[in-house]
């Protein structure tokens, strides 16, 4: 940066300061010779899919939870819930995130009726999708 363009850097921060500017004119002044200015990007949000291969399966009979993870790490577990009266419970069913954020698991049930599951890692959970049990 040259010196006159500092001199007059340091002239606008002492007039704002002069004028009642906020604390914002200690920030370093920016370089006026690039030609975008950067513009900060939130991380992606965690988000899982899930869907079942069956809605309807006979007791014990196994059937597929599939879906996609998007802004979670390959290799991540991810676990099935099952909700058992007003709680979430984990199941003994995990599945790692591949490279491309897919993940298939297969699943068997015995509890007989409608079944509302999800995949969850942390506090990222799947939309709910319902099996019967028959």
């Amino acid at each position: 940066m040259n010196r006159a363009l500092r001199y007059a850097t340091v002239g606008a921060i002492a007039v704002s300061l002069l004028a009642g500017g906020s604390a914002a004119a200690f920030a370093a002044p920016q370089d006026l010779h690039t030609s975008a200015p950067t513009v900060a990007t939130a991380p992606a949000a965690a988000s899982l899919t899930a869907k079942a291969s069956a809605t309807t399966v006979k007791a014990w009979e196994q059937f597929r939870i599939t879906g996609v993870a998007k802004g979670i790490k390959a290799g991540t577990k991810l676990t099935v819930q099952q909700k058992q009266g007003t709680k979430w419970v984990s199941l003994p069913a995990q599945t790692p995130v591949n490279s491309s954020g897919a993940y298939a698991v297969r699943v068997k049930l015995g509890i007989k009726g409608v079944n509302q599951l999800r995949m969850a890692t942390g506090s990222t959970v799947s939309p709910v999708v319902s099996v019967t049990v028959r």
